[in-house]
């Protein structure tokens, strides 16, 4: 039989390597899309590259959709400053872009239904951080109604899956299983800031940091 076909959303982080990674040992064959969308951390697109080769995707795309042009996020808008005093529990934070998984997933779907993809691979995560509206499964839930009712493939009966296998794990899980599959870590990239190296004081390092220490790996720090 023909190994089935899954479009992978790949940002170059640890989550969407990971989810593209149990899509692949589901047997499944991946193809990576990734976002150019004026992000400014953009060694996560030079990451998602390398992902994309290691893992053995099938293709690998990147589409470059602006949303920088508008800002209204500290990952878009360098007049906003990326939050380094600390994870808080309250609120959306600032770096939230708005409508980016909305963006992101319905390009995908598109993809899916040209490549007759059986299901879209997200890497969202609703548990360890960080109450951003477009992580949560309620979204899920009623972006999967949207996806059955707004194709060709949906309304067939054979629409797209959105499946997002980590969005209720904890972060220290996410890595553990990313040990587990190989996933080549020192490779991944989730620092929000636009340096060279991480700074391992924004959100997404702290995180990531203290998932790796838990899981016994603090060589992959930052």
């Amino acid at each position: 039989m023909e190994p089935r076909t899954a479009i992978a959303l790949l940002s170059g982080g640890l989550d969407s390597a990971t989810a593209a990674a149990l899509a692949i040992e589901s047997g499944d064959r991946v193809i990576g899309l990734s976002f150019d969308y004026g992000q400014r951390h953009r060694r996560e697109l030079e990451a998602a590259d390398r992902l994309a080769h290691s893992l053995g995707f099938a293709e690998h795309h990147r589409i470059h959709v602006n949303l920088a042009a508008w800002g209204g996020s500290a990952l878009t808008d360098h007049q906003v400053h990326i939050p380094i005093d600390g994870i808080k529990d309250e609120g959306i934070p600032v770096t939230y872009v708005p409508g980016r998984n909305t963006v992101f997933i319905a390009i995908g779907l598109s993809l899916a239904e040209a490549r007759a993809a059986h299901r879209l691979v997200l890497g969202v995560n609703a548990v360890d951080y960080s109450g951003y509206p477009d992580c949560r499964p309620d979204y899920l839930q009623a972006f999967q109604t949207l996806a059955g009712l707004a194709s060709k493939a949906g309304r067939e009966g054979h629409g797209t899956e959105l499946w997002a296998p980590l969005v209720t794990w904890s972060k220290t899980r996410i890595v553990e299983e990313a040990l587990r599959l190989g996933v080549p870590i020192a490779d991944t990239w989730s620092c929000y800031s636009g340096g060279d190296r991480p700074c391992g004081v924004c959100d997404s390092c702290r995180i990531r940091d203290a998932a790796l220490r838990d899981a016994g790996r603090p060589d992959l720090c930052s």
